[in-house]
């Protein structure tokens, strides 16, 4: 494949994850363009992360409307040569079956349970922001007698993994606020270009609001996300930004930090801009362990580290705490939480937190329905 056709894929995937749209509708459309670039067998599993844990909160895989009860398990417990799991909190973030074992996978039980399903070779790619926010990864399959996976196709996985992690976030974000689940869920508006408000969900009432300036009764916006709108619009119309998205912190009159994202919808007539406002800071996790386990704040933030896959020394280092502390914390959260290694602890943290997320998005995904990211809610039952 030429130097011009790659480029014309990546292209394809920016205007894809730019514009605000369905995950499903993104894996589906962003599946056929990696298949020009990287040929693979049957169809991609796609997955979503929450960023602050890297547990798995959904999967997209056509063909399998649900992941074996199994192999999940496996992903957290198993010890094997390659998981999911393990490539996300790898230094890389990407990894294929057969490189990992080293050229031999046949002592693997992921590779015997590809096999199953006629897969041979298996490439693990993360989805992670240039910022640094893991929201997804990608699984691609081979059958046996098919290449391996060559440099040039994993350079590209590598160039648009940042870009199809965005797309990722603000499909999540979309779908929280078509279907808020929580008093602060993100709300949408689109815009057309002269700022004329077309549409917006339920409660962006409330966002408007709360930013500085403006006056929702009256129609008149405020300026953060006029403002926001015409960068969005300028981005659109530069080649060398194709796919862009604009973003912006504004602090509301509440006091409260809250992100706007704003990027350009494909239409046939007057190009129409699509703002997001959601909070700052609207992770899940550390609420779900203090209401559930009672931990502290200090174990609060080593089991998010233990969560992100960060040894004694790496979590010494980054509290600025002895490697004695760690321990002592790591003993008081295993007693709390009733487990006995770090191992447990993430599958006791994923089992009973995040698959019922996972599970429900699977029932959503084949109703066509908005994906949710993050920890189940601690006050609802599946």
């Amino acid at each position: 494949m030429s130097v011009d056709s790659v480029q014309r894929a990546a292209d394809k995937i920016a205007q894809l994850c730019a514009a605000p749209r369905g995950l499903i509708a993104l894996w589906q459309d962003a599946s056929e363009v990696v298949a020009g670039v990287v040929p693979y067998f049957w169809t991609p599993c796609w997955f979503t992360l929450d960023p602050v844990s890297l547990l798995m909160t959904s999967h997209y895989h056509l063909g399998m409307d649900e992941f074996p009860g199994e192999w999940l398990a496996a992903e957290y417990y198993e010890d094997d040569v390659q998981s999911v799991p393990g490539v996300m909190r790898s230094a890389t973030g990407l990894s294929t079956l057969h490189d990992a074992a080293g050229g031999d996978p046949s002592h693997s039980p992921r590779w015997r349970r590809n096999r199953t399903l006629g897969g041979d070779q298996e490439l693990i790619a993360r989805l992670r922001t240039r910022s640094g926010e893991t929201w997804g990864a990608l699984s691609l399959y081979r059958a046996e007698g098919m290449p391996m996976f060559t440099e040039t196709e994993k350079s590209f996985l590598a160039e648009i993994s940042p870009v199809l992690a965005g797309g990722a976030r603000r499909a999540l974000l979309c779908g929280q606020a078509a279907e808020p689940e929580y008093s602060d869920s993100p709300g949408l508006i689109v815009l057309d270009d002269q700022w004329d408000v077309e549409s917006a969900t339920a409660g962006v009432d409330r966002w408007m609001a709360d930013l500085p300036g403006g006056n929702w009764d009256r129609g008149e916006l405020p300026p953060a996300v006029i403002t926001l709108a015409a960068r969005a619009l300028r981005s659109a119309e530069d080649r060398d930004h194709l796919g862009e998205v604009a973003l912006s912190r504004v602090l509301s009159r509440s006091g409260s930090w809250v992100v706007l994202h704003g990027a350009c919808l494909s239409s046939t007539g007057r190009r129409r801009i699509a703002v997001i406002v959601e909070p700052a800071h609207p992770s899940r996790l550390h609420p779900l362990l203090m209401s559930a386990y009672g931990l502290t704040e200090r174990e609060k933030e080593v089991t998010t580290l233990v969560l992100q896959g960060a040894s004694t020394s790496q979590i010494s280092t980054e509290l600025s705490v002895s490697a004695h502390t760690v321990q002592q914390h790591l003993k008081s959260i295993f007693d709390k939480t009733g487990v006995h290694s770090r191992r447990d602890l993430v599958g006791t943290v994923f089992f009973h937190h995040y698959e019922p997320r996972f599970r429900d998005n699977e029932t959503r995904a084949l109703a066509d329905r908005p994906l949710r990211g993050g920890p189940w809610p601690t006050d609802r039952r599946r």
